[in-house]
C-alpha cells in the first residue's frame, strides 16, 4: 500500500532527482504525480468522511497563494494553523520543493506555481470523489459541504448561485452548512434549500421571536456499519462580519450549551459516532473541542486554513480542509462497539493538471459559463504582479484595489475587507473580468465615499484587530485584517484592545496621522444598508481601462511588532 508518508517522501524525491532551485519544469513536476499517488491513503476501518469547504464559487482551477502571515495569539500562538512557509514545513516533517510544499506554503511560490500549475476545479474534484466512493463502496462514504460554496464569482454572482447549487447537486453531498450563503438574502437562500436533496444544517441560528431553530441542526445516517450523527453550525457572527439587514430575523451565535444538548440527543438516538460540521473556524473549533463532550470528528472551516492531517484534541479530531477547492479532506474511521478505536487523515491537494476531468461534471460547469464566457474572458488590463489576498494584513491584490478606490472615488485613504477569498493571478497573466470578480463578487459591492476622523479611523483598526486578535477565539467574529490604502501603521498582535494599532502615518506626506483632523476615505462592502456609490467591480473596471499595465510590489508599510 502507497501511504501518505510515501507519497510526501516520493514528492520530496522527485523534487531533489530534478534539481529544484526554484527552476523545476512544469514537465517534471507533472511527471512526479499522478491521480493515484493522490488517491493512495493508509485506510482505516469502514467508515470515509470527505469533506470540502470555503469553494467560493470557483468551479475551475485556481492559483491560490497561502499566507506569509497567519498569527496565532494566546493558547493558539506558534500552533498549527498559525504556521506558514518554512515553520508549517518544519512542524508536518514536508520538504521545500515537494509537491506539498506549494500546496500548503508560500515558499518559492512563485516557481512552484508555475511549475506544478493550478490546482482545484470541482471536475477534478468529482473525480476524486468518485474513485474513493468506488474503492470504498457507496454506503461507508459520507460527503459533507462546509458552507462559503455559493459566493466568490461573476456566474455565482449572476446567476444567483444556481450553478454552484446544479454543481454540487452531482456530488450528491450529505449535508451542508453555510456563511455568505446568507449574504444572498432570506429568501433567495430559502429558495435555494428547497431545490436540495440532502439538508442544509445549523444548530445555533435561531429566530429572534421565539427562538425555535430556524433549520435542522442533525442528520443521522448509516454508513460503515455505523450510526453516524452530522450536526451542523452555521458562522457564528454572520450578521456581524456581514449585513444583519440581509436576515433580519434570524440570531446567530456559538451557542456551545445547544451544540452539547444537540450531541446529547444524538448519542441518545443511538448515534455511534458525531461529526460536527462547521463553518465556526479552526480556533474556534479548537476550543470548542474542549468545551463540548462527546464530538468525534469536527470538519471545520470559515478560516480556509488547511492542515495534512487532521489534529487531535481532547479525543476530537479537527479538520481544516483549506479554500477554492484547492484540497479535499479525508478521515477514515475504524469503529468498534459505538466507539471510534482508529483513524487515518489526510488533506488531498487537488492537482488539476493530473487529474481527469469528470465528464458530467465538466459538462456541468461549461453549461453555466458558456453563456457568460465572453465577458469571463474580456481583457481589462496587463500584468505584472504577482497578485494575492490572503494573510492577516494586506495583500497585493487589496492594494491594488485600494489605489484604484482611492484614485477613482478621489479620497486621501481606502479600506478594503479583510476577506479571505479571491484567486491569484501571476506575473506576466491577463487581468480580466473573471479575475477582478473573484475578488469583489458580492451582494453589497458599493464603493463609498466618507469623512473620518484620524481618532475614528484609529478605533476602527483597533476594533477589527481585536475581532482577529482576541486571545479568546470565541469572540473573534470577522475575517482578516481590513487593508488600507495610503496610510501605514504598526500592528501588536498580542497586545490588548486599544494598544494594537501605532505609528499611523499619511504615505503621501509622511505625516503621522492626527486624531481631530478628517480625513476622505473610500472603502467597500459596508454591511450598513442604503450605502451610496458605485460597485466595487465597475468602479475597477474603470480604473484598470486607464492603466497600460499592472506593477504592484509587496505592501511595505504595515509593520508587524512582538510576533
Amino acid at each position: 500500500m502507497f501511504t501518505r508518508r510515501d507519497f510526501l517522501q516520493y514528492s520530496a524525491i522527485a523534487a531533489a532527482l530534478t534539481g529544484f532551485s526554484g527552476n523545476l519544469t512544469k514537465v517534471a513536476a507533472q511527471q512526479s504525480l499522478t491521480q493515484q499517488d493522490l488517491l493512495n491513503f493508509d485506510s482505516r476501518g469502514k467508515l470515509t468522511l470527505l469533506h470540502l469547504t470555503d469553494i467560493h464559487a470557483q468551479l475551475k482551477p485556481v492559483y491560490f497563494r497561502p499566507p506569509s502571515e497567519n498569527f496565532g495569539v494566546g493558547a493558539f500562538e506558534g500552533i498549527p494553523p498559525h504556521l506558514v512557509g518554512e515553520k508549517f514545513l518544519d512542524h508536518f516533517g514536508l520538504e521545500r520543493g515537494s509537491a506539498l510544499s506549494y500546496a500548503h506554503t508560500m515558499v518559492d511560490y512563485l516557481d512552484m506555481a508555475r511549475s506544478y500549475g493550478k490546482l482545484g476545479g470541482l471536475d477534478r474534484t468529482a473525480t476524486l470523489i468518485k474513485a474513493i466512493r468506488a474503492e470504498r463502496g457507496d454506503d461507508n462514504v459520507i460527503l459533507l459541504d462546509g458552507g462559503d460554496t455559493w459566493q466568490g464569482s461573476y456566474t455565482a454572482l449572476k446567476t444567483d448561485a444556481q450553478d454552484m447549487v446544479d454543481c454540487m447537486s452531482l456530488l450528491k453531498p450529505d449535508a451542508m452548512v453555510g456563511h455568505w450563503e446568507f449574504t444572498l438574502g432570506v429568501d433567495r437562500v430559502l429558495a435555494l434549500i428547497d431545490q436540495l436533496e440532502y439538508p442544509f444544517l445549523a444548530s445555533n441560528v435561531v429566530d429572534n421571536d421565539w427562538e425555535e431553530p430556524v433549520f435542522e441542526s442533525t442528520r443521522m445516517v448509516e454508513r460503515g456499519g455505523s450510526t453516524v450523527a452530522i450536526i451542523g453550525q452555521a458562522m457564528p457572527y454572520t450578521p456581524i462580519a456581514n449585513p444583519r439587514w440581509m436576515m433580519p430575523d434570524w440570531s446567530f451565535g456559538i451557542r456551545a450549551e445547544a451544540l452539547q444538548d444537540n450531541v446529547n440527543a444524538a448519542r441518545d438516538a443511538g448515534a455511534e459516532v458525531v461529526v460536527l460540521l462547521s463553518h465556526n473556524g479552526f480556533d474556534v473549533d479548537q476550543k470548542l473541542a474542549t468545551v463540548v463532550s462527546g464530538i468525534d470528528v469536527i470538519l471545520t472551516g470559515h478560516t480556509h486554513d488547511a492542515v495534512p492531517e487532521a489534529i487531535n484534541i481532547d479525543n476530537t479530531l479537527v479538520l481544516s480542509s483549506g479554500s477554492h477547492g484547492k484540497y479535499l479532506g479525508r478521515i477514515d474511521l475504524d469503529v468498534k462497539n459505538g466507539k471510534v478505536v482508529d483513524y487515518s487523515s489526510t488533506l488531498i491537494p487537488v492537482f488539476s493538471d493530473v487529474i481527469e476531468p469528470d465528464k458530467e461534471m465538466a459538462s456541468m460547469i461549461q453549461s453555466h459559463r458558456e453563456p457568460h464566457e465572453s465577458e469571463l474572458q474580456r481583457v481589462l488590463a496587463k500584468n505584472e504582479s504577482l497578485l494575492y489576498r490572503r494573510g492577516n494584513f494586506n495583500g497585493t491584490w487589496d492594494d491594488l484595489l485600494c489605489t484604484g478606490m482611492i484614485e477613482e472615488r478621489d479620497a486621501e485613504l481606502s479600506f478594503s475587507p479583510g476577506f479571505r477569498w479571491g484567486a491569484t493571478l501571476l506575473p506576466g497573466d491577463d487581468v480580466t473580468v473573471e479575475d477582478l470578480y473573484n475578488q469583489t463578487a458580492m451582494s453589497y459591492p458599493s464603493v463609498y465615499r466618507l469623512e473620518f476622523s484620524g481618532e475614528r479611523i484609529h478605533e476602527i483598526l483597533e476594533d477589527v484587530c481585536d475581532n482577529l486578535f482576541n486571545k479568546d477565539p470565541f469572540f473573534q467574529q470577522g475575517g482578516d485584517m481590513v487593508r488600507v490604502g495610503g496610510m501605514g501603521y504598526s500592528c501588536a498582535p498580542n497586545e490588548n484592545m486599544g494598544s494594537r494599532i501605532t505609528d499611523m502615518t499619511l504615505l503621501s506626506t509622511g505625516e503621522p496621522i492626527d486624531p481631530k483632523r478628517n480625513y476622505v476615505v473610500a472603502g467597500w462592502a459596508s454591511v450598513n444598508e442604503g450605502v451610496e456609490g458605485p460597485a466595487i467591480f465597475d468602479l475597477m473596471q474603470d480604473w484598470l481601462a486607464k492603466q497600460t499595465s499592472i506593477d504592484v510590489q509587496a505592501n511595505q508599510s504595515v509593520k508587524f511588532t512582538g510576533v
